[in-house]
């Protein structure tokens, strides 16, 4: 692991997840602090059971799409986590969730890994997200501001807040690519 706060971006590659990440998302998620688990489940979860790591590994790529940054150290151990699922009823809106390990937050990983995330959703017809979060998550909240297309709609619940923000056109997207900041992982 790398030393908290300083990534090596040329070990880091983003990829789609795979059915066979099972085991090493059951170690992402075990690495992170309980505060990481709590802000990404809105509750206390301290293991995936192999029932949770199932369904966040076998997407359909079309309504249940995700990817994964893992580490290039010879067990491709995932370091960040983003996803998203087509809103019944609503095909052009997801629910959009991410994770991104303690040691990797606050140094763009989570904005690169959300511009290839909302990429992938404009290629398969979804223009908007929908994020569920606590309302005191504001690292969240600023990121999905600035990739948004004008004024977020949001919603208070108690604790948690609701945002929908409309998706960028492609070329917007493309726009705001990182400047060789992670290439595509080779073989994916």
């Amino acid at each position: 692991m790398p030393v908290a706060g300083v990534i090596d971006w040329s070990k880091v590659c983003i990829r789609p997840i795979r059915a066979d990440d099972g085991e090493r998302l059951k170690a992402s998620h075990a690495r992170l602090s309980p505060e990481s688990r709590y802000r990404r489940f809105l509750a206390a979860k301290p293991e995936l059971t192999p029932a949770d790591a199932r369904y966040l590994v076998e997407v359909d790529g079309r309504d249940h799409f995700a990817l994964v940054a893992t580490l290039d150290d010879g067990e491709e151990s995932i370091v960040a986590v983003t996803r998203f699922v087509r809103v019944p009823g609503r095909p052009d809106t997801a629910e959009f969730a991410i994770v991104v390990g303690d040691d990797f937050q606050g140094q763009g990983l989570a904005t690169e890994l959300l511009r290839r995330l909302a990429l992938a959703a404009r290629a398969r017809g979804i223009t908007r997200f929908r994020a569920t979060m606590l309302a005191d998550n504001v690292a969240v909240r600023r990121m999905l501001e600035r990739l948004a297309v004008g004024r977020p709609s949001t919603r208070l619940l108690g604790t948690v807040l609701e945002m929908e923000i409309e998706l960028p056109d492609v070329d917007g997207l493309v726009d705001r690519a990182a400047p060789a900041m992670i290439a595509a992982c080779a073989g994916s």
